[in-house]
């Protein structure tokens, strides 16, 4: 995509006729591929072209925002009125000299996925269900999903900056369901990550499947999981859903400074355990949360959130940064085109602590073992949260004993981050697509082992 066709510095001084503190260009163009089997069919192989462009004015802690997909310099000067107009100011002209910028983190694509034949595409997914399959005759139902994405993105700015970003999303995923009479189980694994078709190297997707025929066989015959206040460990394995959703939303800054967030007004204090620094970073090579700049032409970064308990900063897009005084911390982030950047995590984790995982373990005589993490919901207001455990195991004598199904885990985020008094030396990585506004964000999370003293595990009672 050559920045030469377009005219950005013409489209941006149209945007700011009118006043505003800031306006941006943002172009896209995408190709993808989807492939999805489920009974033994391929029932999807759709491949696709999108692209557009956005043009966006910040002015007095608001956003003007118009999109369309001609790409020509006098179709965005159009959509460049159109936002102006919003601003209602006196008219008026403005200089704007843009500076090409280039990344200082690129993520490596060592296999492309478009030079991958959709027909090797479609048998690594036929393996994948014969391998889901071919693990035991209680299987029932299994779905499996390819995916890829390739986008080329230019993002132009009134304060001069001109980038571009390549991205290449590569991702699997495997879904079983196995049956015995009326249980019903489900397993579910993922692979994903900002990287080429190379992921699968690494990673494979019959690996996956079979972790997913295995999770759902297991559940089939778990006793059913007690309920009650317990010591939970979470172990590096489960994935860093509860840091995501319980502690992270709450940090995003157009939450935080409304007043939405349990973590408003809290910056410099102490909301967690000394053993407690929390991490966002988009400079993480080829994870699925990962970028060379937002998508406000921001520089990928490594933001301390939380520093040994203490609150140091929110994550901030440009409008939040304006709004609150603060600087942006390159997580502004939008679905497409079609959509206004807002802000959101990229790569979320707890840092590793000293502990041992398996002294964690032996040194915790009863309670659950999450082995894997479900989905789960957040009220970011309050910090109350609730998720499930797709695979959880008892403790007992400070060994992982037998697995239970149906666990839940409720709580309170700033409760538990004051609570974990142990904290393993590992790391352990999970994927997603986190949604918020109506919009999709790919994402990464991760923590490690860790032990809450005292959480409520919703079970069985009796």
């Amino acid at each position: 995509m050559s920045n030469h066709i377009l005219d950005y510095p013409l489209i941006l001084k149209t945007a700011l006729r009118h006043g505003g503190d800031f306006a941006d260009v943002f172009v896209e163009r995408s190709v993808s591929t989807l492939i999805q089997l489920e009974d033994n069919k391929v029932e999807k192989v759709i491949t696709g072209t999108d692209c557009g462009a956005g043009v966006r004015v910040l002015f007095g802690g608001k956003t003007a925002y118009a999109y369309g997909n001609d790409l020509s310099t006098d179709a965005l000067v159009r959509l460049a009125e159109t936002v102006s107009a919003a601003v209602k100011g006196a008219a008026g002209d403005v200089t704007v000299n843009l500076s090409k910028r280039h990344p200082l983190v690129v993520h490596p694509v060592r296999r492309h996925p478009t030079d991958v034949e959709t027909t090797v595409k479609v048998g690594m997914v036929r393996s994948a269900n014969d391998r889901a399959r071919g693990a035991g005759d209680k299987v029932r139902q299994v779905m499996v999903v390819y995916r890829d994405k390739v986008s080329d993105i230019t993002i132009a700015t009134s304060d001069g900056t001109l980038v571009d970003d390549h991205r290449v999303y590569t991702t699997g995923l495997v879904q079983v369901i196995a049956a015995d009479g009326e249980v019903l189980q489900t397993g579910y694994e993922p692979v994903s990550g900002l990287a080429g078709y190379e992921l699968f190297d690494e990673s494979p997707l019959e690996t996956a499947a079979e972790t997913a025929a295995r999770r759902a066989l297991m559940m089939l015959t778990a006793r059913k999981a007690p309920g009650g206040s317990m010591p939970v460990v979470l172990s590096a394995d489960a994935g860093g859903t509860m840091i995501h959703e319980a502690v992270g939303h709450g940090l995003e800054a157009d939450l935080a400074l409304q007043g939405l967030s349990v973590y408003a007004g809290k910056l410099g204090q102490k909301i967690a355990s000394p053993l407690i620094t929390v991490i966002d970073d988009a400079t993480l090579i080829n994870k699925r949360g990962s970028f060379s700049f937002d998508d406000e032409g921001i520089e990928a970064e490594r933001t301390v959130l939380i520093e040994d308990g203490i609150l140091k900063s929110y994550m901030c897009d440009r409008l939040w940064a304006l709004n609150g005084n603060l600087k942006s911390t390159g997580n502004g982030r939008r679905e497409s085109y079609q959509c206004r950047p807002i802000p959101r995590m990229t790569n979320t984790f707890i840092a590793p602590g000293k502990s041992d995982p398996a002294e964690i373990v032996r040194s915790t005589s009863s309670g659950l073992f999450v082995k894997k993490m479900g989905g789960g919901q957040v009220n970011t207001v309050t910090g109350d949260f609730v998720f499930e455990v797709s695979e959880g195991y008892m403790i007992e004598n400070g060994k992982i004993g037998e697995p239970v199904r149906g666990a839940t885990l409720t709580g309170n985020g700033p409760h538990v981050l004051e609570t974990i008094d142990m904290l393993g030396n590992d790391l352990g990585f999970s994927i997603g697509t986190c949604g918020k506004d109506g919009q999709g964000a790919p994402v990464s999370d991760a923590q490690p082992t860790l032990r809450i003293p005292e959480i409520v595990v919703g079970g069985h009672i009796g």
